[in-house]
């Protein structure tokens, strides 16, 4: 099975015409297509964002049958799909379905009208996969498109895709990777902060282009911020986005100056950075002043940040990541972002507390 890359991510949402309008107002994104009862198809309707090689996809059922109408009636709004590239679904679909995949979609149709009822299969939670070919969705969803002169290139395709899963399901969850998709781990880490803790681990495409950060919270301590994920968003779901960019000093000053809020980090961690890591490729005193994290692997050099979340149930949240050389992810970076997520929830929940 030839993965190539994400094609694309789709969120399912209550009013894909404000869900895309906020994105394109705040990240910069450029409306690309529609589709809907304008364009013939009745179900549901749906709205393609562009920014260079990252496209999103919001849709709204528009009947109780659409899934996701139900999706949204129990997890709120979300990312439901994310579309993996391959020259041949058909195929894919078949070969998946072969080693254990669950097919969600009856049939293939040999002409589509909907990118929601492409080869379908189950995942974790109520996230799915569809196959589809490079190039399909713009011939799916192309008119309706618009070209916004305050659209941004900032950002070039989507790094990774991190999801929570309940406690107990991760090497499930991994090994439905290994088995179905022939994805391999590269990466895992034990967080502990506090007394709170959580597993993760990262699987990735042959073809590297696709990684998957998986999150199970540790049982044995006390409930942390990945339970509060899976009990707001009512089960496994995907927690964060990662847009990768090749200057994340110039991203952050532009998506700050649209009205994106980043999460914060104690100067502290900057204080022990040039001891713990020596020269790094983002001077230190810009990392410190746009609190991005560094950190590195045997290949290179990451930086990264969370933006906060604008989620009316704080179940997700995009990051921006930069990667000079490396391949994986750092150990520090894991548990400092973890850290950061961990300040937000406090602060939301004394802001909440405050409110009532």
């Amino acid at each position: 099975m030839q993965v190539q890359r994400i094609d694309h991510v789709e969120f399912y949402v209550d009013d894909a015409d404000q869900a895309a309008a906020q994105l394109a107002a705040s990240y910069g994104f450029r409306i690309a297509g529609r589709l809907g009862p304008e364009t013939g198809v009745t179900d549901h309707h749906s709205i393609l964002l562009r920014q260079r090689d990252i496209q999103i996809l919001f849709t709204t059922g528009l009947t109780p049958e659409h899934p996701a109408t139900e999706y949204v009636r129990r997890h709120g709004d979300g990312l439901a799909t994310v579309a993996l590239a391959t020259d041949d679904p058909v195929a894919a679909l078949t070969e998946a379905v072969f080693r254990g995949a669950v097919p969600l979609s009856p049939a293939v149709p040999e002409e589509p009208v909907s990118v929601t009822n492409r080869v379908r299969i189950g995942a974790f939670g109520d996230v799915s996969h569809t196959f589809v070919r490079p190039g399909e969705l713009a011939t799916l969803v192309g008119a309706g498109g618009t070209e916004d002169a305050d659209g941004l290139d900032l950002m070039d395709m989507i790094d990774h895709v991190a999801a929570c899963v309940p406690a107990g399901e991760l090497d499930t969850t991994v090994g439905f990777y290994e088995r179905v998709l022939g994805f391999r781990q590269i990466f895992e880490e034990f967080i502990e902060v506090g007394e709170q803790a959580m597993n993760s681990k990262v699987v990735q495409s042959p073809s590297g282009e696709v990684t998957l950060t998986l999150l199970e919270p540790d049982r044995h301590h006390v409930p942390g911020q990945i339970d509060d994920f899976l009990a707001k968003h009512a089960g496994a779901g995907v927690q964060h986005v990662a847009f990768r960019t090749d200057d994340i000093a110039t991203a952050v000053r532009t998506l700050a100056d649209r009205g994106v809020g980043f999460l914060s980090t104690p100067g502290s961690y900057y204080d022990e950075l040039e001891r713990r890591l020596g020269h790094v490729g983002v001077p230190i005193a810009t990392l410190r002043e746009l609190n991005v994290l560094v950190d590195r692997d045997e290949a290179g050099e990451l930086f990264q940040i969370f933006a906060q979340s604008t989620h009316p149930r704080r179940t997700f949240f995009f990051e921006v990541i930069e990667r000079l050389g490396a391949r994986t992810f750092g150990s520090a970076n894991i548990k400092a972002l973890y850290q950061a997520v961990e300040r937000e929830r406090a602060r939301a929940s004394a802001s909440a507390g405050i409110a009532g």
